[in-house]
């Protein structure tokens, strides 16, 4: 009984014992996977957006990088091959039985028609696919435009100019919501405190303004760099093969405001020796390389716009509203006076590339001399564009109106000058209004998209502005298509006459925003969250707002807009049923 009473109490004895195990086993696992005595979370925190904001930069660049050698592969093949084609003996020796020159015209009028109805589509298309995936989807149509310059036949080279037309404002409408998104995303992570004390509180309007500038100074500093690298075809390839001024300008007699339609007289062989196929196979690889590292560069490096949630979110507010906000947007009367600075700045980029580079410097200058023209317009451009910058320190109409009257002075001295032809001295006069007229140019665009960066803060909105004022751009091109037979002073009259308007209707449009008149814009629907399936939850979700600058102008109750958040107002309810 002793040892048993005994054998219990040493066994009551090795319980605590027991006991003491696995608390020493929780306490080394605590010092293991617990924090670590040298963790920083504010440190960690400002490394992770750091992180982030170097990668909104990063995106930045590739979309500009993505978006300069887009155009440039397609002007520089378009320029190229209209050249090539225009040549007589290089269309009967290569293409007796094809009529290319009619190919010619179709091409020309596939990508300048088509984008009349992109209105109706584009808002639809940058929604479906998203941001990101719009922009990669247009490139890729750039490249194939390029692949079916390798057999120029009827169906390959006019399908691939009306699917260019389809992509124009897709693909530029998407670069500009695309660069004014990550202004509003860097804007966020370097204010990431602010955001955090102040989660239910609203921004500052004009809080990001500053970033919207320097971003979009950025991508049209790289784009207008474009108009330089669209000429390496030409300054490498094209001009060993061309005849002198003396041979294409012999029949020529009256030069710039003199001239009617384009380049009357223009000789009709301009190519002293035809290209070799293989050597036209090599320039085409080359520009075919390019236009793929540029869909190689939207795919790898640029980011997302928006996180999977918002897009969904911006879908889900149903097709038909899609379709019918652009019009409706048409109500704010910020958009309708600047119309007319839309269609100008249409007009005047379409005719530095025709009629001042062909009815002023080749008529003076010579065919060979075109791409140095239309590069010191390039370089000008991409490098005034950095003058927008002073929008951080001056008004922002300061900008636009200095483009306005640069171009106001160029166009009545084009007006009143009729160079020689075949004069080379005019050169240093020639090359000075194309740098002046890229420093206007320069202005004109980057202001714009600035401007607008600036009025229509809202995510939600900014792909429909951005289309409206691509889409009006595309309406000026197209109708600089259709007066290319016009003389030259209808056509600069009607350039100067626009300007004033739209510089008339720009300080109206300051002047009412000045003076805080109410603006009236369409409300944009709240998501329709799906009853089955994969939803959100309503109140913790990744909605639209909730990177603290989705409800900026919703916060603005305009007499136009519903009082209560699920409603629209009366009239857009009636409109989409």
């Amino acid at each position: 009984m002793e040892k048993d009473i005994d054998g219990c109490q040493d066994g009551t004895k090795t319980v605590p014992n027991a006991r003491l195990g696995p608390e020493g086993t929780e306490t080394q696992l605590d010092d293991f996977v617990g924090a670590h005595p040298d963790y920083n979370e504010e440190e960690e925190e400002q490394k992770y957006f750091r992180r982030k904001r170097l990668g909104v930069i990063k995106n930045v660049v590739a979309a500009s990088l993505a978006g300069t050698l887009t155009y440039s592969v397609y002007l520089g093949l378009l320029q190229m091959q209209l050249i090539l084609h225009y040549d007589e003996t290089y269309r009967e020796v290569k293409y007796s039985n094809i009529r290319l020159e009619d190919i010619d015209h179709k091409v020309l009028m596939g990508i300048n028609v088509t984008p009349v109805a992109a209105l109706l589509y584009t808002p639809i298309l940058i929604r479906f696919f998203g941001t990101k995936w719009a922009m990669f989807l247009a490139v890729g149509v750039y490249a194939l435009f390029v692949s079916s310059n390798y057999w120029e036949r009827y169906y390959t080279l006019v399908p691939s100019a009306v699917a260019i037309g389809m992509v124009i404002v897709p693909l530029w409408a998407s670069m500009g919501t695309y660069i004014t998104r990550m202004a509003q995303k860097y804007y966020e992570y370097v204010n990431y405190k602010e955001e955090q004390e102040k989660e239910k509180k609203r921004a500052p309007r004009d809080a990001c303004n500053a970033y919207i500038i320097v971003f979009q100074t950025v991508f049209y500093s790289c784009f207008h760099l474009s108009f330089v690298c669209a000429q390496m075809p030409m300054v490498f390839f094209l001009n060993n093969y061309l005849y002198q001024l003396n041979h294409t300008l012999f029949a020529v007699k009256h030069c710039g405001t003199l001239s009617h339609g384009t380049l009357p007289g223009f000789n009709k062989t301009v190519l002293q020796s035809l290209p070799r196929s293989v050597n036209l196979i090599i320039v085409e690889s080359v520009l075919m390389a390019a236009a793929f590292l540029a869909m190689l560069v939207v795919l790898v490096l640029c980011g997302a716009a928006y996180r999977p949630m918002e897009e969904i979110d911006m879908r889900s507010i149903g097709w038909g509203n899609i379709f019918q906000l652009p019009f409706k947007h048409v109500r704010d009367y910020r958009l309708r006076h600047l119309f007319p600075l839309f269609i100008y700045s249409g007009f005047e980029v379409l005719f530095v590339c025709t009629g001042f580079s062909l009815n002023y410097g080749v008529c003076a200058l010579g065919l060979e001399r075109l791409a140095y023209l239309l590069m010191a317009y390039g370089f000008s451009a991409s490098a005034c564009s950095s003058l927008a910058l002073c929008m951080l320190r001056l008004r922002r109409h300061i900008p636009l109106l200095a483009g306005a009257f640069i171009h106001a002075v160029l166009l009545v001295t084009l007006f009143c000058w009729a160079p020689e032809p075949r004069y080379l001295a005019q050169a240093p006069l020639l090359y000075t209004i194309a740098a002046l007229w890229g420093m206007g140019s320069a202005l004109n665009k980057t202001g714009i998209s600035i401007l607008l960066g600036m009025l229509y803060k809202k995510k939600e909105r900014q792909d429909f502005i951005f289309t409206i004022y691509h889409w009006w751009q595309a309406l000026a091109i197209f109708t600089v298509y259709l007066w290319s037979g016009l003389p030259m002073k209808a056509k600069l009259s009607i350039m100067l006459l626009t300007l004033v308007v739209a510089v008339g209707t720009y300080l109206w449009m300051e002047r009412k925003v000045a003076q805080n008149m109410e603006v009236r814009l369409p409300r944009i629907p709240r998501p329709r969250h799906k009853t089955r399936g994969y939803r959100y939850l309503e109140d913790n979700s990744d909605e639209t707002g909730s990177d603290g600058d989705g409800d900026k102008e919703d916060d603005d109750r305009h007499p136009t807009e519903a009082t209560s958040e699920n409603e629209l107002p009366k009239e857009d309810g009636e409109q989409l049923g």
